[in-house]
This record gives structure tokens, C-alpha cells and sequence, in this order.
């Protein structure tokens, strides 16, 4: 599998290298105790997808690139537009650092209390540092919404890829994106919530609508190529692979919305359940 291989340990060890701090820092801000990582650099053990997602997050690096040496490199997830860029690139590790210690203040922060609920001075204060630092990475307030979504949009593909990368079978790789999917307590029901945000600001500003379709459309084509890979195999029915990636995704939008917004007799549990019907159902080769 991949993520054994000596060149994936080896790109690790380039970007510990040029992070600053010590290599048992990094283990800690990755949630790993540093034997566990002197031992997936070594091969007596691999990364998990957590652990390759929060490596990528944590070195401005994609999980693409930890894995197969090219974020343009066809895997098994569509990759995010390369037009989303924030609007100044930070220059060194350090400067990276704080603008994602930024970043990942406005995140929590909008998914917890909603956008129109934050404002600088809140973001400033939990990263502890001074409004016009925030203002110098984020111009203006719509900005931190903006950099949320495509940080959004960063974190699951490189989970996409961490997650599936090992999984061949289409059929059981359709299944583990509809359990990515779903809005589970923590990080994907933040993520949720980031989305029910970014669909109501885009339906007043034209910009953003604009971010919001390059993005929807990177989710769109990695379910597409998914049953298009099943179709080949032999294992999803011959049935018009758009027209089913559109029924499938609207049903997790609606799903997950009801799921959200405490609408009585929606859960998680039964989200599931209805999409793995579907899929049993609709897309399975019987």
C-alpha cells in the first residue's frame, strides 16, 4: 500500500525537517505520541488518514503530495481548483504558522457561532494577537468566510485521499465518501455547518457563488468518477453515472440539512441508513 512506501515516509521527513520546532513538537501538535511517529518514519507502523491529513495541514503540503509525490497527480478524490488562492501567500513556515492559526480560529469560530456572529476582534483575541494582524492575512470580514470554505474544501479532499487511497473496490469507496459525509459530531458537523453558511451568503453575493459551484463541483466529480470506476468493475448498474451523482448528492445535501437543523425523527444513524439504500438500491448491479 502507499502509504508504507519509503518515498511517502521520506517526503514526511523532508517537511519535519524545514517545520520549525522539534521533531516531538510536531508529534504533539498532531495529536501523536512521539514513538508512534519516529516509528511511521521508520516502517514499523503507517500513518493513519488523520494523521496524513493533519501532516498535510500542518506543512502547507497536500495529503496528494505526501502519498504520490504531485498534488496534480489523478487519485481517487477530484482535487480543489488551483484559482482558489488567498489573496496573500504567506512567505515562510513562520508566516504560514500564523495564518493558520488564524484561519483555524475563524473556522471554529463561524462554525460554532455563525458568521454574522464573529467578528475580528473575536478571531484576534482567540489566536491572541492584535485585529490589524488579522487584517493584514484577511482584509475584510467576508474574507475569513471565504478562506473558511476553501479551507473546507482543503480539508476533505485531503481526507478523501487519505481515506480512499487504499480502498480499489468502487462500491466499498462510494460507501466510505457517504460516511465522510455525513454530519457526525466534531469536525465534519463543523464542516456542515461552514457549508449551510457559505449556501446562504451565496445566494446574495455573486462572488461567492462563484467559489461556492468550483468547489460543489470538486465533490460533484469525485462521486461521478467513483460509480463511473464501479461501472467499469462490474459492480454499479449501467445507469446514466450524472443523473445518479446528481440524485446522490442532493439526497446528502437535503439529508444533512435536515440532520442539522434538528428537524424531529433525522439522525445521523438514519442519514445512513437511507443512503446506503439508495445506493443498495439504486446504484448496485443486482
Amino acid at each position: 500500500m502507499q502509504d508504507t512506501t519509503a518515498a511517502l515516509r521520506q517526503r514526511v521527513r523532508d517537511v519535519l525537517r524545514k517545520h520549525p520546532g522539534s521533531q516531538r513538537a510536531f508529534a504533539e501538535r498532531i495529536g501523536l505520541d512521539p514513538t508512534k511517529l519516529s516509528k511511521s518514519l521508520s516502517g514499523a507502523r503507517r500513518f493513519t488518514p488523520v494523521e496524513l491529513t493533519r501532516i498535510a495541514e500542518l506543512t502547507n503540503v497536500t495529503v496528494n503530495w505526501l502519498i504520490n509525490g504531485d498534488d496534480e497527480f489523478e487519485t481517487v478524490a477530484a482535487a480543489p481548483q488551483r484559482t482558489a488562492r488567498p489573496e496573500r501567500e504567506p512567505a515562510d513556515f513562520r508566516e504560514a504558522g500564523r495564518y493558520q492559526q488564524i484561519l483555524d480560529a475563524a473556522w471554529k469560530l463561524i462554525a460554532e457561532r455563525g458568521y454574522h456572529s464573529v467578528r475580528v476582534a473575536d478571531v484576534a483575541k482567540a489566536c491572541g494577537t492584535s485585529a490589524a494582524t488579522i487584517h493584514y492575512y484577511f482584509p475584510g470580514r467576508n474574507d475569513l468566510l471565504t478562506e473558511t470554505l476553501r479551507y473546507s474544501v482543503r480539508l476533505a479532499f485531503d481526507r478523501q485521499v487519505a481515506e480512499l487511497h487504499t480502498i480499489d473496490g468502487a462500491h466499498e469507496r462510494l460507501l466510505r465518501l457517504v460516511e465522510l459525509q455525513l454530519p457526525t459530531p466534531g469536525l465534519l458537523r463543523s464542516e456542515w455547518s461552514i457549508w449551510l453558511q457559505v449556501w446562504n451568503e451565496s445566494a446574495l453575493n455573486p462572488d461567492l457563488q462563484v467559489l461556492h459551484s468550483d468547489s460543489y463541483t470538486r465533490w460533484h466529480e469525485t462521486i461521478a468518477r467513483t460509480i463511473r470506476q464501479g461501472q467499469r468493475q462490474g459492480v454499479f448498474a449501467e445507469t446514466d453515472a450524472e443523473e445518479l451523482t446528481v440524485t446522490l448528492t442532493a439526497l446528502i445535501d437535503g439529508l444533512g440539512i435536515q440532520v442539522l437543523t434538528g428537524r424531529p425523527g433525522r439522525s445521523v444513524e438514519r442519514m445512513r441508513r437511507v443512503l446506503r439504500e439508495f445506493v443498495e438500491r439504486e446504484i448496485v448491479r443486482h
